[in-house]
């Protein structure tokens, strides 16, 4: 009896030391896990369509964990937490950001984390928050989602709008529209001699038209070198002619004053003095509008062309 009592403490001493190994083993591989990974609640504010326990967590576009748990908010049932599983030694920043992505084309979610900026601090537990928050910015696939309604009415409107354009009777429009131009092709196609002598002559028309422009460039030439040579030299005559009219003029009136008495007396001699003296005067304004058409405009006067009128602005 004495040494059945003995067996039954040794087993359950036994037992009890086994009791307490495993209970160290779990409680010293629940630290090592502690130490190696760190969580994180990610807080979404739409639909986590295609994300399960267990889903891809990446930096960036590198993995660095996994999702641990996914539950609805109790205090707002509208929002979504993710408990991410990370490990320790992510750089995650109270800058750091995160959305959902869409792995490829299966429909499998996953959460991305971005930005990290060197200078901000790490996200590290407080203790209104044991365990640190980020807010989840809105995805393109949620923003898609929202909008497949809107893109599925303007997709059915932009058929609607090509079968009606594709009608029959468009259709038979355009058909008609296809023989006119065959006809408008097979027209100009006959008439292609025409159009090939039409050309021709239009490049004659053109010759002709360069070399009638080189006359009038050389005519404009000869015509410059005629005011510059011969117009000045008929210019020079002119005033110098109106000069010597002027002294002879001068002379004539100085004698007639100095034979003032004897020209008085004879009346037969001042009867043809008189007509000669007026028909000098006549000849002199004569000579003086010469000269200053020829000052104002030699070119009409010597080629026979009026003087342009200027411009004058009202």
């Amino acid at each position: 009896m004495e040494t059945r009592a003995h067996h039954v403490l040794i087993g359950a001493f036994t037992l009890l030391v086994v009791f307490a190994a495993l209970l160290f083993t779990l409680w010293l591989g629940k630290t090592r896990a502690a130490r190696e990974y760190a969580y994180y609640d990610i807080v979404f504010s739409e639909a986590v369509t295609g994300l399960s326990r267990g889903g891809l967590v990446q930096y960036n576009g590198i993995k660095v964990g996994e999702v641990a748990m996914l539950k609805l908010d109790p205090a707002d049932p509208r929002k979504v937490l993710a408990r991410i599983q990370v490990a320790a030694d992510t750089p995650v920043k109270q800058d750091t950001r995160a959305k959902l992505g869409l792995l490829g084309l299966t429909g499998v979610a996953f959460i991305q984390l971005t930005g990290g900026s060197p200078g901000s601090p790490p996200l590290l537990p407080s203790p209104s928050h044991p365990v640190p928050v980020i807010e989840a910015d809105n995805s393109a696939l949620a923003r898609l989602l929202s909008s497949s309604e809107d893109i599925v009415t303007t997709v059915n409107d932009i058929l609607n709008r090509v079968r009606d354009m594709l009608s029959e009777d468009n259709l038979e429009r355009i058909d008609h529209t296809l023989d006119h131009l065959d006809q408008a092709t097979a027209a100009v196609a006959d008439e292609r001699e025409d159009i090939r002598t039409l050309v021709q002559q239009l490049a004659q028309a053109s010759r002709q038209i360069n070399t009638a422009l080189a006359r009038v460039d050389a005519l404009a030439q000869s015509s410059q070198q005629l005011l510059d040579g011969d117009g000045k030299a008929t210019l020079q005559s002119a005033r110098a002619a109106m000069a010597s009219l002027d002294r002879a003029s001068a002379n004539l009136e100085a004698l007639f004053e100095q034979n003032r008495g004897a020209l008085q007396s004879g009346v037969q001699g001042l009867a043809q003095l008189g007509p000669a003296i007026a028909e000098l005067r006549e000849s002199l304004q004569s000579l003086r509008r010469v000269t200053t058409r020829l000052e104002d405009n030699p070119a009409g006067f010597l080629l026979g062309r009026d003087h342009s009128k200027e411009f004058e602005p009202k």
